[in-house]
C-alpha cells in the first residue's frame, strides 16, 4: 500500500511531521483557537486539530521552507469529518489571515447541495456552525453568493459554490451576473475543492476534465499571488506516478482509513459471506435489521432506525431486487420466518455467522411474538418506507428530493429504513445509521472485477460511519462496547453480506486491503476467559497486598479565588507577540516590509475605558458569563483588581519591530495587543476550571478484590489490519499465554507486539530484580476486568498537578503494574507502553507518571505501609527507543541493569 510514496517520500508533510515531532525546536506552543471551538458544532477531534496545526505552522512559523505555498492537500479518510475540517479553515482564514471569499468546488451537484447544507444553510441540521457565529465579540455571518460582492461587508464571509464545470463556464464565457477572472483578481481568494482527485484519472474524457479543472484554478490560483487552494479528499492514488508527483509536496496532513476505524470513529465492519440466493439473504437482512432496531430498545431503551442498502451492479438488477423484497414481504408470515430460521438455527457450524446466530436465536426464544413482530415488519418495510435512488441515467446526481431524504435517515421524522441503489451514493451521502449492505449478485460476473470490488470497498468504508446514539443520557462519537460482543455487533457494526465465490472473495479481500480497510468475517468469536493464576492467590501480595490510585475530590467555589488557581499568571508583566509572522504596515504614510527578526518590547500605556472596551468585545467576560467561570466574583470591575487581572500592578509590552522606533501605537492597537491578552486569559481560566480534581493522597485497593479474572474477545480481523514495515504494526493485538511465567499474574494476555515486547525485556531483567525483592509480579490491568462496574472508576490516575497548563479532566488507567516487594519495600511501578504515532497526543499521562516520581514526598497514603512508593517510568515504546528499561533499573535497583547498553 502506496508504496511510492514511502519509498520517495511526501516532503512536505514528512517536513511538518519531523518538526512537529522534535519538541525542542517547536518555537510556536499553538493551541487551537477557542472561538473554532465556541463556533463549531463539532468539537474537533485530535487529529482535526493535527491538521490545523499542520497548517499553521506551515503558514506562520518563519522558518519553514514550505510557508509559501499556496496549494496543499489534506488527505482525510471518508467519515472522519473533512467538511468540519474545512468549516474550520474558513474561520481561521477569516480571522486570522483576512480572507472573507471562498470559492467552494466540487465534482456533483448532490455533494454540492450537502456542502450547502453544511456550510451556509443555518436551518439545516447538518449546518456545521452554532449560530450566531462570534468572533472577539463579533457577530459573523456567512453568506451563500452568486457573485463575490465588490466592496466587502465587515464580519461577512462570502462563499460562492459552484461545480468545476460552472466555475469554468463563468471564467470562459462573458457574461452578465458571472464571475470573471478580473473578480478574482481584485480580491485574496481562497478555493476549497472537495475530492478534486476526480480529475486526476486516466481515460480521455477524465483527462479533459482535469486539464479542465486544472486551467481553471490555475488561473484563479495565478490571478492575485494571496490566492490559495486547498483540496480535500479521501482516496488519492499515490501508486500513480503521475497522482504522486502532481501531489507529493501538497499533502499536507493525512488521517488514513484504517487509523479513523481503529481510533473507534466508525462502526466495526464484519463480513457475512454465503452460498445463499438474493432472497435469502434478503429474508436474513430483514430478520436481522428489526432484531437490531427491537434489541435497542429492549436492552438499552435506546431508539435507532437500522437502514439497508441494496446494491446492485446494474439499474434493471436494483428494480428486479425492489420488486423481490416488496414480493417477499408482502408474502411474509409468522410460518415462513419460524420455518427459515429453525432451519438455519440447526446447522450452528462454527463458520456460521455469529451475528445471524444472535438473531435466529432471538427470534425462536420470543416465538409466541412472532405474529405481532411479521406485522410490525410489514409496518417497517412497506414501500413507503423504500427509495429506490435509480430513477435517473444522469451519473451521479440524485433526483430533487431524494437528496434531502437520503440526508436526513438519523431523522425521527425519516421513516425510509431500505435503498436500492447502484453507484449513486460514493459521495456525498453522509448516512450514519446504516447497518447493512447487501450485495445483489452479479448473474454475468460472479467474480467480480478489480474495478467492481474496489466501489465495494469504498462503498462499505463510507457506510461505517458511527451512530452516535444516546445511551445512558449520554451521546458518544466513538465506539464504547466491547469489540464482538452482542451490544457492539448489534449496535456498532456495519455488516456487508456477500456471496461466498472464492475469486469475487479474494478481489473483495485485496480492494478491502489496498484502501486499509480493516475488516473480518462475522463468524463465531467466543469470550475467552483470562485468569490469575492458583500460583499468585497463594501469595502474600495477593492475601495482604494494595494496589494504589489517588483520589479525586469536587472542588468548593471558594478554590476559586484568583486567577492563579487557574493557572493564570497575575504577578508578572505580560509580553505580547503583537505581530509574529511578516505583515505591511503604513506609518507616515511610508510602507515598510518588516520580517521582525530585529524587535523590542514596547510598554503599552492601558486606562479603564480601553480595558472595559476590550471587555466589551469580546462576550467571554460579560459578567454572566465570567461568573460561570469565576464564581465568587462579584464584578466586573473586581476582576481588574489584585486577585484577578491586577493589570494595576503590571506592565503590558507588545513585542514590535524595530523600526517602529518612538512611534506610538495607536488607540485601536493597543486595543488589538489587548484583546490577544484577553483571549490567552480566557483560554487559561477555561482550561483551569475544573469541577472535580485528583489530589495527592492515594488510596489502597485490596488485590484480592480489584485483580480478578475477566473475559475477552480477540479482534477478528483479516483485511486491512496494518500492513508489514507500517509504525502501527506495533498495536495488533493477539493473547499470548503465559502459564509458565511466574512473574505474570494472569496466565494469559490480549497484548500487542510493543506490550508483549514490555513483558519481555522485564524477564530479562528478573533475575536481577528478584536479587534485591522476594516478590516480582507484573499484572496486566485490562480494561475488561472491571467493565461497566464501580471498581473502575476507582483503578485510575487523575492530575495533581495545580501548576499544569495542560489541564485534562479525564482518567488514566495505566496498562500494567510492577510490584516489587521485600521486608523493606513495597514498590508500585506504573508502566504504560505506547505507540509512537500517540506519544505527544497521549503527553500528559506521560507529565503525571513523571510527576508522581518527581513529587514523592508529597504523596499521603491512607494507610501505613511500610516502605511503600509509587513510581512511574515514562512511556515504553517499540525497541525501548525511549530508554524506559534504564529507567525501571535505576528506580527498582538504584542503578542500571547489568549490561544494559544504551
Amino acid at each position: 500500500m502506496m508504496l511510492l510514496a514511502k519509498k520517495s517520500g511526501l516532503p512536505l508533510l514528512d517536513a511538518l511531521t519531523a518538526y512537529d515531532g522534535t519538541l525542542e525546536e517547536r518555537t510556536l506552543n499553538y493551541q487551537t483557537p477557542q472561538y473554532i471551538y465556541d463556533n463549531m458544532k463539532h468539537r474537533f477531534r485530535y487529529y482535526q486539530d493535527r491538521a490545523l496545526h499542520y497548517f499553521h505552522f506551515a503558514l506562520n512559523n518563519t522558518e519553514f521552507k514550505y510557508m509559501q505555498s499556496n496549494h496543499v492537500l489534506f488527505n482525510m479518510a471518508t467519515g472522519s469529518g473533512k467538511t468540519d475540517l474545512m468549516a474550520g479553515l474558513i474561520l481561521y482564514l477569516f480571522k486570522e489571515e483576512g480572507y472573507q471569499r471562498f470559492l467552494f468546488t466540487v465534482n456533483t451537484n448532490s455533494v454540492l447541495q450537502k456542502t450547502i447544507d453544511n456550510l451556509t444553510d443555518t436551518n439545516s441540521i447538518k449546518n456545521l456552525y452554532n449560530h450566531p457565529i462570534e468572533i472577539e465579540g463579533n457577530r459573523i455571518r456567512i453568506e451563500q453568493v452568486r457573485q463575490f460582492p465588490t466592496t466587502m461587508r465587515e464580519n461577512v464571509i462570502y462563499i460562492k459554490l459552484d461545480t468545476i464545470q460552472g466555475i469554468a463556464s463563468d471564467l470562459f464565457t462573458e457574461k452578465e451576473n458571472t464571475m470573471g477572472l478580473t473578480e478574482y483578481k481584485k480580491h485574496k481568494t481562497v478555493i476549497l475543492a472537495d475530492e478534486a482527485h476526480h480529475y486526476s484519472a486516466s481515460t480521455k474524457k477524465e483527462k479533459e476534465d482535469e486539464r479542465s479543472w486544472e486551467r481553471t484554478i490555475d488561473l484563479i490560483l495565478g490571478a492575485n499571488n494571496e490566492n490559495r487552494l486547498l483540496e480535500f479528499t479521501a482516496t488519492i492514488d499515490l501508486e500513480n506516478k503521475q497522482v504522486y508527483q502532481k501531489y507529493k509536496d501538497k499533502i499536507i496532513y493525512r488521517y488514513a482509513l484504517d487509523r479513523y476505524i481503529l481510533d473507534g470513529y466508525s462502526k466495526n465492519i464484519r463480513r457475512i459471506q454465503s452460498s445463499n440466493k438474493d432472497i435469502e439473504n434478503m429474508m436474513n437482512v430483514i430478520l436481522l435489521s428489526e432484531f437490531r432496531r427491537l434489541y435497542a430498545k429492549e436492552m438499552h431503551d435506546v431508539e435507532i432506525k437500522p437502514v439497508i442498502l441494496f446494491k446492485s451492479p446494474k439499474i434493471i438488477d436494483s428494480n428486479q431486487a425492489e420488486s423481490k423484497f416488496l414480493d417477499l414481504i408482502e408474502d411474509l408470515t409468522p410460518d415462513m420466518i419460524e420455518s427459515f430460521i429453525r432451519l438455519r438455527f440447526d446447522e450452528n457450524s462454527e463458520e456460521q455467522s455469529e451475528t445471524l446466530y444472535r438473531t435466529y436465536r432471538y427470534y425462536l426464544s420470543n416465538i409466541d411474538k412472532i405474529p405481532e413482530i411479521v406485522r410490525e415488519m410489514k409496518r417497517q418495510f412497506s414501500k413507503g418506507r423504500i427509495i429506490n435512488a435509480n430513477d435517473t441515467d444522469r451519473g451521479n446526481m440524485l433526483e430533487k428530493g431524494q437528496y434531502e431524504a437520503l440526508n436526513t435517515l438519523e431523522n425521527s421524522s425519516n421513516l425510509y429504513r431500505v435503498i436500492f441503489a447502484v453507484a449513486k451514493l460514493t459521495e456525498g451521502w453522509d448516512v450514519l445509521n446504516l447497518y447493512d449492505i447487501v450485495r445483489i449478485s452479479d448473474t454475468e460476473n460472479a467474480k467480480g472485477t478489480k474495478t467492481s470490488t474496489m466501489a465495494e470497498a469504498q462503498l462499505i468504508g463510507r457506510g461505517a460511519r458511527y451512530n452516535p446514539f444516546r445511551l445512558d443520557n449520554k451521546i458518544s462519537y466513538q465506539r464504547r462496547f466491547e469489540e464482538d460482543g452482542a451490544d457492539s455487533l448489534l449496535l456498532e457494526t456495519l455488516h456487508y453480506h456477500t456471496i461466498n465465490e472464492p475469486q469475487y472473495l479474494k478481489n473483495l479481500v485485496e480492494s478491502l486491503n489496498e484502501m486499509n480497510l480493516p475488516s473480518g468475517e462475522d463468524k463465531k468469536n467466543p469470550l475467552i476467559e483470562v485468569k490469575v493464576k492458583p500460583s499468585f492467590k497463594k501469595t502474600d501480595i495477593w492475601k495482604k497486598g494494595s494496589i494504589y490510585y489517588n483520589e479525586r475530590v469536587l472542588v468548593a467555589d471558594d478554590h476559586y479565588d484568583n486567577l492563579s488557581k487557574y493557572g493564570v499568571d497575575n504577578r508578572s508583566d505580560i509580553i505580547i507577540n503583537w505581530h509574529f509572522t511578516t505583515r505591511e504596515y503604513n506609518y507616515d504614510s511610508a510602507m515598510v516590509q518588516e520580517d521582525f527578526s530585529d524587535t523590542f518590547q514596547k510598554a503599552i500605556q492601558l486606562d479603564l475605558r480601553l480595558i472595559m472596551k476590550a471587555m466589551n468585545r469580546n462576550s467571554f467576560y460579560h459578567f454572566a458569563r465570567l461568573k460561570e467561570y469565576l464564581p465568587l466574583l462579584k464584578s466586573r470591575q473586581e476582576f481588574l483588581s489584585e486577585s484577578w487581572l491586577n493589570l494595576n500592578n503590571r506592565t503590558l509590552y507588545a513585542v514590535v519591530p524595530r523600526s517602529m522606533g518612538r512611534k506610538k501605537l495607536k488607540p485601536e492597537e493597543k486595543l488589538e495587543v489587548l484583546e490577544i491578552y484577553l483571549r490567552k486569559v480566557e483560554q487559561q481560566i477555561k482550561q483551569g476550571y475544573r469541577k472535580e480534581i485528583g489530589t495527592n493522597k492515594f488510596i489502597g485497593y485490596p488485590i484480592r478484590e480489584f485483580v480478578g479474572d475477566y473475559r475477552k474477545r480477540q479482534p477478528n480481523y483479516d483485511t486491512g489490519r496494518m500492513k508489514l514495515f507500517d509504525i502501527r504494526a506495533s498495536q495488533n493485538v493477539s493473547r499470548q499465554d503465559y502459564k509458565n511465567e511466574d512473574f505474570f499474574v494472569y496466565d494469559s494476555a490480549f497484548i500487542n507486539q510493543t506490550e508483549q515486547q514490555l513483558i519481555d525485556r522485564i524477564k530479562d531483567r528478573l533475575i536481577e530484580l528478584n536479587e534485591k525483592y522476594s516478590d516480582v509480579y507484573l499484572v496486566r490491568m485490562d480494561e475488561n476486568m472491571h467493565r461497566e462496574s464501580a471498581k473502575s472508576e476507582k483503578l485510575k490516575l487523575y492530575q495533581f498537578d495545580r501548576e499544569t497548563t495542560d489541564v485534562h479532566f479525564e482518567a488514566f488507567q495505566p496498562d500494567f503494574i510492577l510490584l516489587l516487594a521485600n521486608a523493606d519495600h513495597y514498590l508500585q511501578i506504573f508502566i504504560e507502553p505506547k505507540g509512537i504515532n500517540l506519544l505527544e497526543r497521549e503527553a500528559w499521562k506521560e507529565d503525571l507518571l513523571m510527576y508522581i516520581n518527581n513529587h514523592e514526598a508529597d504523596l499521603v497514603f491512607e494507610e501505613d505501609v511500610n516502605g511503600l512508593k509509587i513510581k512511574g517510568l515514562t512511556f515504553y515504546t517499540i525497541n525501548d527507543s525511549r530508554g524506559t528499561i534504564e529507567q525501571l533499573g535505576e528506580i527498582a535497583l538504584g542503578e542500571k541493569f547489568t549490561g544494559l547498553s544504551l
